[in-house]
């Protein structure tokens, strides 16, 4: 078994020697790494191997595909597999297949061969290294049939970018423990769902739903087990975790994320930030260490709006900002807030909410740990990155008023066209949040009441999601789409309303906390990489009281989220760890 400092000392082709395997018939790739000697970390190595397959040319690049085997292929049947192949595709059962499943993926693998011109390439071990089961690789090798070429290019790069780190973890003897426990707890906590989703296969945990206060309990005991000092669920639900430092008077560092989640949900958004923290504390108690001040770490009850309009209600009441109105608001089933809460045996009580707002002077900040929600670090082959702001955002809501007329009779010229002016908005703010490079513009409802396939649309009633990394930028897009909005009307004679339903102000990280985070990402071996959050997060909410810093976590399957498919690996949240445990430690030190 290799050690760094022998990779570091060693010649090109030695070293070479040392990493064959690791890229499939492909020991340029090694070759050509040389030169970027001494790593520091075995993140380092796979970090630069990563960005010599990057510069390759594109032929280069589709050598490297093409030099993988079909999964259950010819060459697998014929034993003519790399070792590291076989042992692959044997950890995930591929040599066990029934009939059934063999003929399966072998007409799927001609399928996807004649659409794209390359093997279908997966990492079988899967995120967690333990490996996919048949099922799971039939449904990937479907669902990636139908990708864009462009796209499905890239994710084959990435899957072989996956496969080389899991043997270089062989090679050298790594074992990513952090990691396994928080996508371990992660896999766990996504038992707790609500009964009709739960039959489905599918995640949803919304506030204070049994399965919700299930989910807060099991939190609660793992807690307990890392060796929290104290451990309580407050009077909104949130568990709260505090791990004492040495000094009692210390102010403390606030950390966490929230647990509840939208409908089919995926398992990592929101649980990653207090899982990640609690790894640190359970690895501290168990070396018998204590930072000079305290750890607080706190499973937001709720962040996503779903069972109530009450967005960021766990986070909110630890800044002052939940609302009164809030106790009365009624869920599908006209189930009152205040009654979910008495039901959950919490107080349901303004006082003992307005308890647990948070003095920011007993704080030395907050910080976030969260999966991307996003394509730019799947896209960019990192596994973290620094996030600088939480973009400023607004939603509206709005309604364009024609005239509806029989499809048939009415001249084109004639027409008072609600819905084709709302497809003029859409493409609008499409073209001008593109021009600024970093804003976002979403037309996402878009509805003709009472429509009907013969009749002109005389309404449309519409949505507008703007985004952008300052207030500033965000209200100049606005302002656009309405003066556009206003013009595409008067032209089509036709009439508006618009009604802003929610601004929420730009976030942007606190300088000094930011550059934590970037120390710890370097100290890993990591290039750095910063990017604004799109999303809102807790963050949002504590950055009103005390500054405020996150770091972001590549999601594989390009990035996606709020959805099942929403994933990461054992190897990026084992990262994520260590930079947590560094920023505590260099905290400590200063």
């Amino acid at each position: 078994m290799p050690t760094l400092a022998e990779l570091n000392a060693a010649s090109a082709p030695t070293f070479t020697d040392l990493l064959d395997g690791v890229y499939e018939h492909s020991p340029w790739i090694a070759a050509r790494t040389w030169v970027a000697r001494p790593f520091a970390t075995l993140a380092a190595l796979k970090a630069a191997l990563v960005q010599t397959v990057r510069q390759a040319s594109r032929d280069e690049q589709l050598g490297l595909i093409r030099a993988h085997p079909e999964l259950a292929g010819k060459a697998a049947v014929a034993g003519q597999l790399t070792a590291e192949s076989t042992d692959e595709q044997s950890r995930a059962g591929l040599s066990h297949c029934t009939p059934e499943e063999f003929a399966r993926i072998n007409a799927l693998n001609a399928e996807y061969t004649a659409r794209f011109g390359w093997p279908f390439i997966l990492a079988v071990r899967g995120p967690r290294g333990a490996g996919l089961s048949r099922a799971q690789i039939i449904a990937t090798l479907e669902r990636r049939t139908d990708t864009p070429p462009d796209i499905e290019f890239a994710e084959a790069l990435r899957q072989i970018h996956r496969i080389a780190e899991l043997r270089l973890n062989d090679k050298f003897g790594f074992v990513p423990e952090q990691g396994n426990r928080v996508w371990d707890w992660c896999e766990h906590l996504a038992t707790h769902s609500e009964p009709a989703w739960k039959e489905r296969g599918e995640l949803t945990t919304t506030y204070l739903t049994d399965a919700h206060r299930a989910a807060a309990a099991e939190i609660a005991a793992t807690m307990r087990e890392c060796g929290f000092d104290t451990v309580d669920i407050d009077a909104v639900g949130n568990v709260v975790g505090v791990y004492q430092g040495s000094d009692p008077a210390a102010p403390r560092l606030l950390t966490g994320s929230h647990y509840d989640s939208v409908r089919n949900a995926g398992k990592y958004d929101g649980r990653i930030g207090h899982f990640i923290p609690m790894a640190c504390v359970r690895a501290m108690h168990r070396a018998g260490r204590r930072l000079p001040f305290g750890l607080e770490v706190v499973a937001f009850a709720e962040e996503e709006g779903q069972r109530y309009k009450a967005t960021f209600l766990g986070s909110g009441a630890l800044t002052g900002a939940f609302k009164a109105a809030w106790l009365d608001q009624q869920d599908r089933d006209g189930i009152s807030m205040r009654d979910a809460m008495r039901h959950a045996g919490l107080p349901a009580d303004l006082p003992a909410i307005a308890a647990l707002r948070r003095n920011p002077a007993r704080y030395l900040g907050f910080v976030e740990v969260h999966i991307e929600q996003g394509p730019v670090l799947n896209a960019l082959d990192l596994p973290l990155g620094i996030v600088t702001s939480i973009n400023a955002s607004v939603r509206c809501v709005g309604e364009i008023i024609g005239m509806a007329s029989h499809a048939g009779t009415t001249p084109m010229n004639a027409r008072r066209d609600a819905a084709c002016a709302a497809a003029e908005l859409a493409l609008f703010l499409e073209r001008r949040a593109a021009a600024d490079g970093d804003s976002v513009g979403t037309v996402g409802l878009l509805e003709v009441p009472g429509g009907s396939i013969n009749v002109v649309p005389g309404r449309c009633r519409f949505s507008l999601d703007i985004r952008a990394p300052n207030n500033a930028q965000r209200d100049a897009v606005l302002a656009d789409t309405r003066t556009e909005l206003a013009a595409i009307c008067a032209r089509r004679k036709l009439r508006f309303t618009l009604e802003q339903t929610m601004r929420e102000q730009a976030a942007t990280s606190d300088p000094a906390l930011q550059q934590r985070w970037e120390r710890a990402v370097a100290a890993l071996g990591l290039p750095l990489h910063h990017l604004p959050s799109g999303a809102g997060h807790d963050a949002m909410m504590l950055h009103t009281v005390m500054p405020q810093a996150m770091l972001f976590v590549r999601g594989e399957n390009a990035g996606i989220s709020h959805n099942p498919l929403e994933s990461s690996t054992a190897d990026d949240l084992d990262l994520a760890c260590a930079a947590f445990q560094h920023l505590l430690d260099t905290l400590a030190a200063s």
